[in-house]
């Protein structure tokens, strides 16, 4: 276990001569220079030198929580009522079956390790009980994203770990977040999950704004019977000449003139006044630093780049999907390229907040079948093949998880049905950066309903993430008043994924 109190460093095939000049002095850290490579030697014979081999990660979360039924742990020999109205499909990975909506998601599940096996006691939209090591959790702190309470965020001590280690932003985020901030665009505050906490704010993700609009044919599904508002949503579809750019900030093209440049820094006072009624004007404040480093960001043609989707030719941009979410996934793999540590896209709420994104209560069938499941196999598989092709799937980590998983039993009272709430199983998956091909990890009942065998937690998760970044899950990082945060709570490494 490594107390964060200097500068911890990755510890990874080759030492170069300024590293170990670092390791001789560190002793007041109780590492020598033996126990760092009797340390390096044995996590490399434990994970077969699977340690740091990820050099960035995507976290793709898509947020209500898709079912585990009708994505990839389908039950053709359950009752209908369990089943439900859609069959399971062969995929590339010999013995794996995936729901059959999925299709282009079956080509590449020989790249891919799922998990069928996650569990844990809440059944909650809790983004941040997910993706920290809070150990409990309270549904009261979903609306409240800066409570003292809650943990930092998997991305954010990434990133700040990653400055301990003396690595500079330089001219592209080491951590950002798509496609804005979380859930600021439906009729609900935004929620708590991706922030830094206690860290500062510095190590919030930079979050992007998405610059586009809906397309005439991207009618949102209805959520609910009794919903009388229609809206386009753009998850079902968005125009080509879409893109994103950094939050509080536009951009238009290369040149910045004096003036552009003015109304840049006074967007990012708007944006900072903003969130005063969020935060308060101490918090604000203190995040000030965060939007001028935002400032700089968008001032950068290689951060600007990044984000332009535009450039793309479209049969790649079609290729993800012309959806937020295919393009939001699109300009992921853009920032990866160009040097950025940790991406977050998430499937976010649009308009309205209740049974919205995959939160299916109810119309389950058609939301699945229109909007969710099309859309998630244009971008995932995408992602998965674009990053194998260009030789970037091997270090980079990406991620599929959500809060919970869906109930086995199907409602069949709402219109179109519905799956509720349901922690006890679900489904995640995991690829590249040192995770096996084409492997399936656990099991779920006969009824997809609670774990048969390899119980996973998210929390374990995050250690395995750590642990394939380079950094040691047991690390504990302090508080402002010397209190000790595993980052990663109780998790603990799963070798059963490399």
């Amino acid at each position: 276990m490594i107390s964060i109190l200097g500068t911890p460093r990755r510890l990874c095939d080759g030492i170069t001569r300024r590293e170990l000049l670092r390791i001789g002095g560190v002793g007041t850290l109780g590492l020598s220079l033996d126990t760092y490579l009797r340390c390096r030697q044995s996590r490399a014979g434990v994970a077969g030198g699977c340690f740091g081999r990820a050099r960035a990660c995507i976290l793709l979360f898509p947020y209500g929580s898709p079912p585990q039924h009708e994505t990839f742990d389908p039950k053709p020999q359950a009752p209908a009522e369990i089943q439900g109205e859609m069959q399971a499909i062969d995929t590339s990975a010999p013995g794996v079956q995936i729901c059959e909506y999925l299709p282009r998601v079956a080509r590449v599940m020989d790249r891919v390790t799922v998990i069928r096996s996650m569990t844990h006691p809440y059944p909650l939209h809790g983004v941040a009980y997910a993706t920290s090591g809070i150990p409990t959790y309270d549904p009261s702190l979903e609306t409240r994203p800066r409570d003292p309470q809650l943990w930092p965020y998997v991305g954010s001590i990434y990133d700040y770990l990653l400055q301990r280690r003396g690595e500079t932003a330089g001219d592209v985020p080491r951590h950002a977040a798509l496609p804005w901030v979380l859930d600021s665009k439906s009729d609900l505050v935004p929620l708590a999950g991706p922030y830094a906490g206690f860290l500062g704010q510095a190590h919030d993700p930079i979050w992007t704004e998405f610059v586009g609009r809906p397309t005439e044919h991207a009618l949102a599904p209805k959520l609910s019977d009794g919903q009388t508002r229609a809206y386009y949503d753009p998850y079902g579809g968005v125009t080509p000449d879409c893109y994103f750019t950094f939050a509080g900030a536009e951009t238009g093209g290369e040149d910045l003139t004096p003036q552009r440049v003015g109304l840049r820094r006074a967007l990012l006072g708007q944006f900072d006044r903003a969130r005063a009624w969020l935060e308060g004007e101490e918090a604000v404040a203190g995040y000030r630093p965060f939007r001028e480093m935002a400032f700089s960001l968008v001032t950068s043609p290689r951060a600007r780049e990044a984000l332009d989707v535009r450039r793309e030719p479209e049969a790649t941009r079609r290729r993800y999907g012309l959806t937020l979410f295919g393009q939001a996934c699109l300009a992921a793999r853009r920032l990866i390229e160009a040097g950025t540590r940790f991406v977050t896209v998430f499937w976010d709420c649009y308009g309205i907040f209740g049974g919205g994104a995959w939160d299916t209560h109810a119309n389950h069938f058609p939301r699945l079948k229109e909007q969710l499941l099309p859309g998630m196999d244009l971008a995932y598989s995408a992602l998965i093949a674009d990053l194998d092709e260009r030789g970037l799937l091997d270090e980079t980590l990406v991620i599929w998880m959500s809060e919970h998983g869906r109930t086995p039993q199907i409602d069949s009272k709402p219109k179109g049905a519905g799956r509720h709430h349901w922690s006890r199983v679900y489904s995640a998956v995991l690829a590249g950066g040192g995770v096996a091909r084409g492997r399936v990890v656990g099991a779920s009942d006969r009824l997809g309903g609670d774990v048969q065998d390899t119980p996973v937690s998210p929390k374990d998760i995050l250690a395995t993430a750590y642990y394939l970044l380079g950094v040691d899950p047991e690390t504990i990082i302090r508080d402002p008043a010397g209190r000790p945060f595993p980052i990663a709570g109780e998790g603990r490494v799963r070798p059963e994924v490399f």
